[in-house]
């Protein structure tokens, strides 16, 4: 009998790797892999990478007129040499994320984007191997469609946590969206005290209903669930377009012959009796109904400052190597 990862993946749930340590990707040959500041900020730290930040730095020495401009122009090199060498490992896409701090600028968000992009390109990388990563604020969503529509760059969006942002990012005909299930919980366990399993999770609860959402109104936006906190979790959405899974449950799913049946399925969504509706070119709608949802409007928030802080630690790390 398979292990349970092979058997996840027999639902026709693609996987893919969350973690900045290409190293440990290979093991679990997943499609795509998605990288944040967190992760690589932690890759950082170990040995084995620190050639990628010589990279970087040798890179930006003859660029920017300070140290702090020549840390941000080596941090962006790094995002892009750390993709380039997931990508040697997996045949798909690799996640790169736009700075955090960006998150309420959509024209910053845009030139950030395409600066990422020509990253990597100059190093032989298609951007049809990239996807873009921005957070799923009105503005993120807005400079998303702007580059999906014009520039033909695909966009992974981040930070999740409610119906209205997938709704508006399936308006906006992103390629990717990132339901972040596992702080769902998180946020639903400290506010109400109470315990969840895989089936009632609040988390898994709205992954469900956004993809079968997408699946009975025929939007193409992938649904791939992240920040898990357990394999309940993950086995609960087995049949969801994709599932991004850190490296310690996908050991724990490969180490596991627990059978797992597909929850989700384009067919029983699409019979679902279910009303349309529209958020994309109606902004106070969006942030009123957003602005309603403590819990994402919590976690959103949280999620940029974290991202945020992380990469102005790294961007600190770096700027010491130019003084």
């Amino acid at each position: 009998m398979s292990n349970s990862l092979e058997q996840l993946k027999a639902t026709g749930t693609v996987i893919v790797t969350d973690t900045g340590e290409f190293e440990s990707i290979a093991k679990y040959t997943p499609q795509d892999a998605t990288t944040n500041p967190s992760l690589i900020l932690a890759a950082s730290k170990k040995e084995e990478y620190a050639r990628l930040i010589d990279v970087a730095i040798e890179y930006a020495q003859n660029k920017g007129s300070s140290p702090k401009e020549k840390a941000s122009i080596a941090l962006d090199r790094l995002l892009v040499e750390f993709g380039k060498e997931i990508l040697k490992i997996v045949p798909g896409r690799v996640s790169t994320e736009v700075d955090a701090s960006l998150s309420f600028d959509k024209e910053a968000t845009v030139k950030k984007a395409l600066e990422i992009i020509d990253l990597y390109k100059s190093v032989g990388i298609s951007k049809e191997r990239v996807l873009i990563k921005i957070a799923s604020t009105w503005e993120g969503i807005q400079a998303a469609k702007e580059l999906e529509e014009k520039h033909d760059v695909h966009c992974n969006l981040t930070l999740l946590f409610s119906f209205v942002q997938a709704v508006a990012c399936a308006e906006a005909k992103v390629t990717l969206i990132s339901p972040f299930v596992g702080r769902i919980l998180d946020w639903f366990k400290a506010n109400t005290g109470e315990e969840y399993d895989g089936e009632n999770d609040p988390g898994v609860v709205s992954v469900r209903k956004i993809y079968n959402y997408y699946k009975k109104f025929g939007y193409k936006t992938i649904v791939m669930g992240a920040s898990f906190r357990n394999t309940g979790e993950i086995k609960a959405l087995a049949g969801c377009d994709y599932l991004t899974v850190s490296p310690k449950l996908l050991e724990e799913l490969m180490n596991s012959n627990e059978s797992i049946p597909k929850k989700l399925d384009e067919k029983s969504a699409s019979a679902l009796d279910q009303e349309k509706v529209s958020y994309i070119n109606n902004e106070a709608e969006f942030r009123f109904l957003f602005n309603e949802d403590a819990m994402a409007t919590e976690k959103l928030s949280q999620g940029i400052r974290s991202f945020a802080k992380d990469a102005k630690t790294l961007l600190a790390q770096l700027e010491t190597r130019f003084k």
